[in-house]
């Protein structure tokens, strides 16, 4: 039921809506009227959808497009096109529609008449990879806003390394109420502004409107006074005014900051008694109200008709940055940077990198050394940093901890991007979400630390990362209670089951510095979605006396067979290793032998045929052993296996204490063996 707040906001929304109304029905307003008309049919057909956001933004959409956003229809997939972010994703149809009118391929008419329905390119919320001018998955509010600060910051990193005539663009987003409420959108806006990221441009649909219905229902602050603090250049203007959005874009394009623009806006504009209230937000509008609407708009066309006069103005649009594409090809044709920047672009790992890598880890069974799996990390990418220029680091305020950084990496700093260490402060969201972007634009490869207990906070960036397959690298340190005495608020115990779970993840827990410099390489490697290297507090001694080739790709391999028939397998990840093989040799001395599994991934080695899996599993009762809860393990030890491990939460005090108070222990993988031999 609406509430008096309602009430009387759709009553002030409607005398606005009838003055804005009045106003000429000029070219422009046409435009904008073919999105809200388009709009209005795709979600009548399919019965569900929410037209209230692209019919309250199509004026502030089509200046943006016929005016300032650099695109070319005819090439989605131009390197040096501005990035047009929809983070109000539920609008969807106002991307379909402006990438209809525009003359993008793929996006006909009869796209747009199957808008929700399955294997369409017009899904329920823009999905990443079903068009290629969709620049990423949004719906989850704020992750737009926040990913697009890791593109506008993917920009200023690539313009300092190759140049203006190169890279020049700039990243436009249309964002909600609900996404400037999102915590994520918090952290991702101080970090722009403190970085000066001056080419991202915030359109905020200001309509006062959420689902529950007045905004004031839940919030009384101004978020412009917040994004000022932030240090955002703010204006605020009539969403429906032409002029007035023309001005403030071009004021964007000149400041010295990121900017917000408060788009004062009525949702639904046109519809005769739901414009300006929830009513409007998530739901077909209606026979009787769809018809009003359109009367009201002039739009006296059938469903999914557009007059040729309006298409030929909206074609303009999408042609009217073919000049500056092919001039910027020609500037690339004759650059000395060309092929680096092509290699760059496309994802293609330089020559070399492979080779130090497996210099590195020849050296590594040489030495043998006792180091903790993060330790052995931070000597990857001492390797890898240099023989790999693409790649960017940084940590949520954790740099000392996770070891993400190498020497020669130079800070980014505001107005400052030459460097490739980005300081993200206590902000593992919108790190997590502004990695995305980055690697969504394209060129760079991010990586990124902090504890592995906070990869709660990023799951949502995590997800959309495997939700978009994109190529992001997590740096997760302090994996188990091993980190000791920071106690159960620090400790993972459910995150990796968890991780497991979620599709197209690539979950690395290596077990000695040889395994984690083959997890760097998987991980470099993976561009089909995102990946997590879960690494150790505590040393852990060497256990490979080889490293030729990687192990680690296949998830599980035999790191010690048993000598003659197996009265056990037991099966270990990380850390827990190393306490397997000395269970191995200490059952050896007392003839009972047994195999040890190291099992690193077990997404990788779920991927196996079904020999290796039993050629490596083999047929003896199993024992898994991982400092973490149990949940999944059950698919490798069988119906008769045990796990040694957590059964709850962790607790305060050094790590040896830990592991011998919960029973994850040499003594108790040795017993449970026993009990198999008897």
């Amino acid at each position: 039921m609406a509430s008096i707040g309602d009430i009387s906001g759709n009553e002030a929304a409607l005398v606005r809506q009838a003055e804005v109304l009045a106003r000429p029905v000029t070219d422009e307003r046409m435009m904008a009227n073919a999105i809200r008309a388009l709009a209005i049919d795709a979600v009548e057909a399919a019965k569900c959808g929410h037209p209230g956001m692209p019919m309250g933004m199509a004026d502030a959409a089509t200046v943006l497009y016929r005016k300032f956003l650099k695109f070319d229809a005819a090439d989605a997939g131009w390197w040096d096109r501005d990035r047009f972010v929809l983070s109000a994703g539920h609008g969807s149809m106002l991307l379909y529609a402006l990438l209809h009118l525009t003359g993008h391929e793929g996006m006909g008419i009869d796209q747009l008449k199957t808008f929700r329905q399955l294997h369409s390119p017009a899904a329920g919320h823009p999905e990443y990879g079903e068009h290629p001018a969709i620049e990423m998955t949004t719906g989850p509010l704020g992750q737009g806003f926040a990913t697009a600060v890791g593109m506008a910051l993917a920009e200023r990193i690539l313009a300092a390394k190759f140049g203006k005539s190169l890279v020049d663009h700039r990243t436009w987003v249309i964002a909600g109420d609900g996404c400037l409420m999102e915590g994520v959108s918090h952290e991702a806006g101080a970090l722009a502004g403190h970085l000066k990221l001056n080419k991202l441009c915030v359109l905020w649909d200001d309509n006062s409107i959420t689902i529950d219905g007045a905004t004031g229902a839940s919030t009384s602050e101004d978020p412009l006074k917040r994004f000022a603090a932030y240090g955002w250049a703010v204006k605020r203007v009539d969403g429906h005014d032409f002029s007035d959005l023309q001005a403030a874009l071009a004021f964007a394009q000149k400041s010295a900051k990121p900017t917000i623009i408060a788009c004062r806006t009525i949702i639904g504009l046109g519809a005769p008694t739901k414009a300006g209230t929830a009513g409007v937000h998530g739901a077909a509008l209606g026979g009787a109200e769809a018809e009003g609407a359109k009367k009201a708009l002039s739009w006296p066309y059938l469903p999914f008709v557009v007059p040729n006069e309006v298409y030929a103005n909206w074609h303009e649009a999408g042609t009217r940055g073919a000049p500056t594409r092919r001039a910027w090809l020609k500037r690339l044709a004759k650059h000395p940077q060309r092929a680096e920047f092509e290699r760059v672009m496309s994802g293609r790992l330089p020559e070399g990198w492979a080779e130090a890598m497996a210099t590195y880890k020849a050296g590594l069974a040489e030495t043998r050394p006792k180091l903790a799996t993060r330790q052995a990390s931070q000597k990857a990418l001492e390797v890898l940093v240099p023989a790999i220029p693409e790649m960017v680091g940084g940590s949520a305020d954790l740099t000392g901890s996770n070891l993400t950084l190498v020497k020669g990496m130079a800070g980014i700093e505001p107005g400052n991007f030459a460097g490739r260490y980005i300081y993200y402060g206590v902000r593992e969201f919108g790190m997590a979400a502004a990695m995305n972007g980055i690697a969504l634009h394209g060129g760079l490869i991010p990586y990124g630390g902090t504890f592995f207990v906070f990869s709660d906070y990023m799951r949502p960036a995590i997800r959309l990362a495997a939700l978009m397959r994109t190529r992001v690298i997590h740096v997760l340190t302090h994996d188990s209670i091993g980190l000791g005495e920071d106690g159960p608020t620090h400790q993972p115990v459910e995150h990796l089951a968890s991780l497991r779970a979620m599709p197209n993840v690539l979950v690395l827990r290596p077990a000695d510095a040889v395994e984690t410099a083959e997890a760097w390489e998987l991980a470099i490697k993976n561009t089909s979605g995102p990946s997590l290297l879960v690494l150790s507090r505590q040393a852990v001694p060497a256990l490979r006396e080889a490293a030729n080739g990687n192990k680690s790709a296949r998830g599980a391999y035999v790191l010690a067979e048993a000598e003659g028939a197996r009265a056990a397998t037991i099966i270990a990840t990380g850390t827990e290793v190393a306490l397997a093989m000395a269970a191995r040799k200490a059952l050896a001395a007392e003839g009972i032998q047994v195999a040890v599994i190291s099992a690193p991934s077990f997404e990788l080695f779920a991927r196996q045929d079904v020999a290796y899996q039993q050629e490596v599993l083999g047929s003896a009762p199993r024992i898994g052993v991982e400092a973490a809860l149990g949940f999944g393990w059950e698919r490798w030890l069988g119906p008769n296996g045990v796990f040694i491990g957590m059964g709850g939460f962790g607790a305060s005090a050094p790590a040896e204490v830990l592991y011998e108070h919960f029973g994850i222990t040499e003594a108790a993988i040795i017993a449970a063996a026993k009990q198999f031999s008897n």
